[in-house]
């Protein structure tokens, strides 16, 4: 099966402007490098969920994406992000939204396998915990990968009539107050959201740069040839 690798580069709010092209004739990988850093809110948040001074302080766009789940903070220094667009026409194409995704999981899982890490896959349907609709990272989505229990992929997706987007993110380390102090909370409720969700992700550590070359390698091919 073809898969064209794009690499992309440039702003979040450009990257995220991105459609899914009408005439999508293969798969794609967009490997993407931002060229600063960014909160990203979910399609059903607006910006009052960001604190619009810290985002100031430290310099940071506030950009929303067409897939759902929560915020997501972005720095292209500690994270491997990349989007795979799939046409209906393509064999993964699936119409049943949860199981859509469990094979991009699955080709993550064999690229974190490469790199000695055991992986679990969630095939369950999108969870319900106390800051999920807040934070990406706070839970759960189909086909999204774990270590020890604790998220480590996040997947979104957005579908048109066109196929469907896959959004993927993984960390070197999770940090909950990474993106908790960026967004407009009681200095309460920040406190209660970090103590539950420090546990509830994790990340690759010093893989960070290794897994970019090997979540392509099982998405792509042999990158050299693009």
């Amino acid at each position: 099966m073809t898969v064209l690798l794009r690499n992309v580069t440039g702003s979040i709010a450009d990257f995220h402007a991105r459609p899914i092209p009408e005439d999508l004739a293969a798969a794609e990988v967009w490997s993407f490098e931002p060229d600063h850093s960014a909160l990203v809110l979910g399609s059903a948040q607006d910006h009052t969920v960001a604190d619009a001074d810290a985002t100031a302080a430290a310099g940071l766009d506030v950009v929303r994406r067409r897939s759902g789940g929560g915020a997501v903070f972005v720095d292209p220094a500690r994270s491997v992000w990349l989007d795979v667009v799939v046409p209906r026409t393509d064999p993964r194409w699936s119409d049943d939204v949860r199981k859509a995704t469990y094979w991009l999981g699955e080709a993550w899982q064999r690229a974190l396998s490469t790199l000695g890490l055991e992986t679990e896959l969630y095939r369950g349907g999108l969870e319900q915990t106390p800051w999920g609709r807040l934070v990406c990272f706070a839970a759960l989505g189909p086909g999204e990968v774990l270590v020890g229990g604790r998220k480590l992929v996040g997947i979104s997706q957005r579908r048109t009539r066109a196929g469907a987007r896959f959004q993927c993110i993984a960390y070197d380390r999770w940090d909950p107050y990474d993106v908790l102090d960026l967004l407009d909370m009681t200095e309460a409720d920040k406190r209660l959201a970090g103590d539950d969700l420090v546990d509830r992700a994790t990340g690759v550590g010093p893989h960070l740069g290794p897994l970019r070359d090997a979540i392509l390698r099982e998405l792509v091919g042999d990158t050299s040839m693009h």
